[in-house]
């Protein structure tokens, strides 16, 4: 039976949260109090999967370069993804872009002021959503992201699972009915904070939490156990063998346009195998990709094992340098650049650890 607690301990919860705000909440964040609907949604995309610590920075440098949306919406694609580089989640950036570029042009710039209007934009959620209208236009709305589910899971011994429909409709009813209507924007601040802070993933500061007189998680022993998920994740590996092709001392990059990672974001050609494959079988396949039958070619180099883990993929990939004498004839379809013009181009984060340790080694 799920065990239910009365809407006197959930005011209380309440209170409690809120003069643990006042009196001992110190994290301090560029966005915190900030009413500018813009710079909100802005700062909750970049947050998105990412940690604070690696979100500040970035925040920052598009603040700098793009002040308002308009700004945001009149970038280049090529641009805006390379600020974005390093962060992860390319369709988030995607997103956001074509999202400045609607309220821009079909909105004259104006930010939707209500949750549903909000929660229609491309890339925003109903956690998103929350935010915006509770922190720029003061609407009662709670958010729900994972340190919400952990608080809630711990403080009210939650077993329902987090990713499951209706562990969310359970924890997203729950946290609306505890959410201060006269304060949402700093009830939901400091409930984040909160699960940051003191509710942590792993050590949670239990011994000196304000709710451990009533967190039947602390009562029980469970902290560890919370909250609970019933999906295992499923990961895809993937090889790849990236092809330096080098000719003139320029070097052969391509921009991702298919379905699949990486998109809008440059790389090397590459290959795809379902296993390793001996180093003359990789050339030859290099020979047939560029149709480089009538080109002398030279194996220069092949590099070490980079690894990259995504959320569902972890991507082994290695790099093979080959130095072309003629320009091949299926050379069209990719853009040839010097060492020098590489950093006017976003790629992945496993090509720029090459580029940053083997790169200059191998050419």
């Amino acid at each position: 039976m799920k065990k239910r607690v009365d809407i006197t301990d959930r005011n209380h919860f309440s209170q409690i949260l809120l003069k643990w705000n006042n009196e001992k909440n110190d994290r301090k964040m560029p966005w915190k109090g900030e009413k500018n609907p813009y710079k909100i949604w802005l700062s909750e995309i970049i947050l998105q999967q990412t940690r604070v610590a690696q979100g500040l920075a970035y925040y920052s440098k598009f603040i700098k370069t793009f002040p308002d949306i308009h700004q945001l919406a009149k970038a280049s694609d090529d641009k805006v993804l390379k600020l974005w580089e390093g962060l992860g989640y390319y369709a988030r950036c995607r997103n956001m872009h074509a999202t400045a570029k609607y309220i821009s042009k079909e909105l004259n710039g104006n930010f939707p002021n209500r949750y549903e209007s909000i929660k229609a934009l491309k890339g925003v959620g109903p956690y998103t959503a929350a935010a915006i209208a509770s922190f720029a236009f003061n609407q009662p709305y709670a958010v729900v992201d994972g340190n919400v589910y952990r608080v809630l899971a711990r403080v009210f011994g939650i077993q329902q699972s987090i990713d499951s429909i209706e562990g969310k409709k359970y924890f997203t009813k729950l946290a609306n009915e505890l959410l201060d209507h006269a304060k949402p924007g700093l009830y939901n601040q400091a409930i984040m904070d909160f699960g940051a802070s003191v509710c942590k993933p792993v050590n949670p500061l239990c011994n000196t939490c304000v709710f451990n007189k009533k967190c039947i998680a602390f009562l029980t022993g469970k902290a560890a156990m919370l909250p609970r998920k019933e999906n295992k994740l499923i990961i895809q590996y993937r090889i790849f063998y990236f092809l330096v092709f080098n000719y003139k001392n320029k070097i052969a990059i391509q921009k991702r346009n298919d379905n699949d990672i990486w998109k809008g974001l440059y790389a090397f050609p590459f290959l795809e195998s379902k296993k390793a494959m001996l180093m003359k079988t990789v050339i030859g396949k290099a020979v047939n990709y560029l149709d480089l039958k009538n080109t002398d070619i030279e194996f220069i180099d092949c590099s070490k094992t980079y690894v990259q883990k995504l959320t569902h993929q972890s991507i082994n990939a290695r790099f093979v340098t080959i130095k072309l004498a003629n320009k091949p004839g299926g050379a069209n379809r990719l853009i040839w650049v010097t060492k020098k013009q590489f950093g006017q181009y976003a790629f992945p984060q496993i090509i720029n650890s090459y580029l940053s340790i083997s790169f200059t080694k191998s050419i």
